[in-house]
């Protein structure tokens, strides 16, 4: 690794992220900031779907060394080392496309956590700004730098588990953890562009859907991270029909190697290789459950689609909910086509965030502006939104 190296990488984090700069800049909208956390927002789930295909593709490592590739910024000046490893092994994880697959996704990563960097050094800056006098820091407490900062810390932790990907050769538990951190930054994006966007008042019983919300997202992340586990072992096509499972409901599984979680990819914690019957276990637990954070969910939506100021957040969750379903079984049923794979891993985290921002509008929306903590009909004549 040497400064020169380092330096390139950062150009390229650079790049990415002057372009999300660009379209803030040039956006009508006269809240950048607000503007900037909803481009992180969108940056952030598209890198989410490019993770996805990089796992997917079998790419995690294409560049078998990090943050480089062989030594180097980008799979052109490591040319040589990548060829001479797909020669070696032409189907191994090594090649020139998964290389360059790999490299993008970190470049990616960079440029998202250069805008997080952002984030935060701008809302230090507003924060200290507006500090004197009292009613102006009143005006500006959306921009309190603690929840950026942490932000920061998270991403660092996400890109520390990001090597470990590449350095403990794509071990299920650390890809699965890489991939849990990615949602939960994801998550916490997505409260922090809530609490900067003006939102319409919601009834006043809104309230009670606050505990059936925080469930249906604890649900969610469980059923995410059996996704993950049964992306990280390999184990999607363990049952190929449906809705039986090797024409049994309940078929052969072997529950203790498939979920042991410090061991290698496709081997027990014995050095063993993995069953074929771990694997369904892996696979039939994620379907299982699958069926349970549906109905669930269904039912929240349905409860917020009959509450005023919540029926958009319900009417997208059935629709999502509903294309997730549609996209889970196609992967059976079609032979896990990439696009639909990687559209039901985008598919998981846009359930994620509807329900992370009908958590926040259950709990800070009901009668209290997020902006100013005051009523809203105030709130809209000292703060009027177009």
């Amino acid at each position: 690794m040497t400064t020169s190296m380092l330096i390139q990488l950062g150009s390229m984090g650079l790049l990415v992220a002057l372009l999300a700069f660009c379209v803030v800049w040039v956006s009508s909208d006269t809240n950048k900031y607000r503007k900037l956390v909803w481009v992180t927002l969108f940056l952030t789930f598209d890198l989410i779907m490019f993770g996805a295909f990089t796992r997917l593709t079998d790419s995690g490592l294409g560049c078998p060394d990090w943050p480089g590739c062989y030594g180097h910024s980008n799979p052109l000046q490591a040319h040589a080392h990548i060829s001479a490893a797909q020669e070696a092994m032409p189907t191994g994880p090594v090649t020139v496309m998964k290389a360059w697959i790999e490299m993008t996704h970190r470049y990616f990563a960079m440029g998202v956590g250069v805008l997080i960097i952002a984030l935060m050094v701008i809302a230090w800056m507003r924060w200290f700004k507006t500090r004197k006098p009292a009613a102006t820091a009143q005006r500006e407490s959306r921009f309190s730098p603690w929840f950026p900062t942490w932000l920061f810390l998270f991403v660092c932790l996400q890109g520390a588990f990001g090597a470990w990907t590449v350095t403990q050769k794509l071990q299920p538990v650390i890809v699965t953890t890489h991939l849990l951190l990615g949602l939960t930054l994801l998550a916490m994006l997505t409260w922090l562009a809530a609490r900067q966007t003006h939102h319409s008042p919601v009834a006043a019983g809104a309230g009670a859907l606050a505990r059936p919300a925080l469930a249906g997202l604890l649900l969610l992340v469980l059923q995410i991270a059996l996704g993950g586990w049964v992306s990280t072992n390999y184990a999607a096509l363990a049952c190929t029909d449906f809705p039986a499972c090797h024409g049994a409901l309940v078929p052969q599984m072997d529950f203790a190697n498939g979920f042991t979680l410090w061991r290698h990819l496709g081997m027990t914690a014995d050095g063993e290789f993995l069953s074929f019957q771990a694997l369904t276990a892996i696979h039939w637990t994620h379907r299982s459950f699958a069926f349970v954070v549906i109905a669930f969910v269904v039912w929240l939506a349905c409860k917020a689609l009959r509450t005023e100021g919540l029926q958009n957040t319900g009417r997208w969750l059935l629709i999502v909910v509903g294309l997730q379903l549609i996209t889970g079984l196609s992967t059976i049923f079609l032979n896990w086509p990439l696009a639909i794979a990687v559209a039901h891993n985008g598919g998981a985290a846009a359930l994620l965030l509807l329900l992370v921002m009908l958590n926040y509008k259950t709990r800070l929306a009901p009668g209290v502006s997020p902006i100013l903590g005051i009523r809203p009909v105030i709130a809209d004549r000292l703060n009027p939104h177009p």
